[in-house]
């Protein structure tokens, strides 16, 4: 038995095919909903946000193929794994399965037992990388996943994104209505050129776009075979600032304290960067002590040291 919180949307054209798969998954637990046609599909994993998606590949209209690379193209919709279930064993249909973004297939008539397995397989795996992006959102991680066959964007994380908008404007004007996630030119120009070092062995470089006096690095940190994941950092003093608030819960005052603190000055030297008083930047220090949970301002500089790269 799974958990009740577990959803799932089949696709299939026949009536018949639904209601078989749908009792045999309600009966599993599974939370199921239905669609008749790729068009329906579409709004309904756009309005519902299945964990999964069993696709008939062969439909009239817009069929399972077509149907599975519109939810890919859509950034709503894309980390949703897709299973197809096709009659069509020949090596072209499960390789259109897979090109069209497909993680598996099942072969007609389906089994309930070997689907029920699948599913919860995908599921597992879904939930892990949700989990995992969660927890980069929750620290305020700018970090980016990317197949590296392509270089198309799998997910991104909120701060990821506001980057991206921010040193390439000109591109995020162009992209604002295309549903297709994409990459700036330069930055996948650069991940091509870290595919040909990887493969030669060679390590690969990081990119830097400068915008005034604040500096956006890029660097590959983590490659399997799957995706790989790109960690974007911003090298300003406000960059830094906001980064330390969101990651120790501080007050904006707290965090400039802190920050200038990391930074070496003093606490007079702080009081004339902010504009306030040696004592009142001591009262803030206080409470900043209190939150990260250390006594001295060398603990507080090895803590943050240990959490963010300036």
């Amino acid at each position: 038995m799974t958990s009740p919180n577990h959803t799932v949307l089949i696709v299939d054209d026949v009536p018949e095919n639904l209601a078989y798969l749908h009792d045999a998954l309600d009966e599993s637990g599974y939370h199921v909903y239905v669609a008749n046609s790729g068009e329906m599909a579409l709004q309904v994993a756009h309005l519902m946000q299945p964990q999964v998606i069993l696709m008939d590949a062969m439909m009239p209209g817009l069929d399972g193929f077509a149907t599975c690379r519109r939810i890919k193209a859509a950034a709503e919709t894309q980390h949703i794994p897709v299973i197809f279930m096709t009659g069509l064993t020949e090596v072209e249909h499960v390789t259109m399965a897979f090109d069209a973004g497909g993680v598996d297939y099942v072969t007609k008539p389906v089994r309930p037992a070997e689907v029920l397995a699948r599913l919860r397989a995908h599921i597992q795996n879904a939930t892990k990388m949700q989990q995992a992006t969660s927890a980069l959102d929750a620290f305020g991680q700018a970090t980016i996943a990317i197949l590296p066959q392509d270089k198309r964007l799998i997910w991104q994380t909120p701060l990821a994104k506001h980057y991206l908008q921010q040193y390439f404007g000109e591109w995020a004007a162009k992209e604002a209505g295309n549903s297709a996630p994409g990459l700036p030119p330069m930055i996948y120009q650069w991940l091509e050129s870290c595919v040909q070092q990887f493969a030669s062995g060679l390590p690969m470089q990081g990119l830097n776009v400068n915008q005034g006096n604040a500096r956006l690095s890029m660097s590959v940190a983590n490659t399997t075979e799957e995706q790989w994941v790109v960690v974007l950092r911003e090298h300003s003093d406000d960059a830094q600032i906001e980064a330390l608030g969101k990651l120790f819960q501080l007050t904006k005052r707290e965090s400039e304290v802190l920050y200038w603190i990391v930074k070496g000055k003093t606490n007079k030297d702080v009081g004339e960067i902010l504009g306030t008083s040696p004592r009142t930047i001591n009262k803030h220090l206080e409470h900043v002590f209190q939150k990260l949970g250390v006594e001295t301002r060398t603990a507080a500089a090895s803590l943050v040291a240990s959490k963010i790269k300036f």
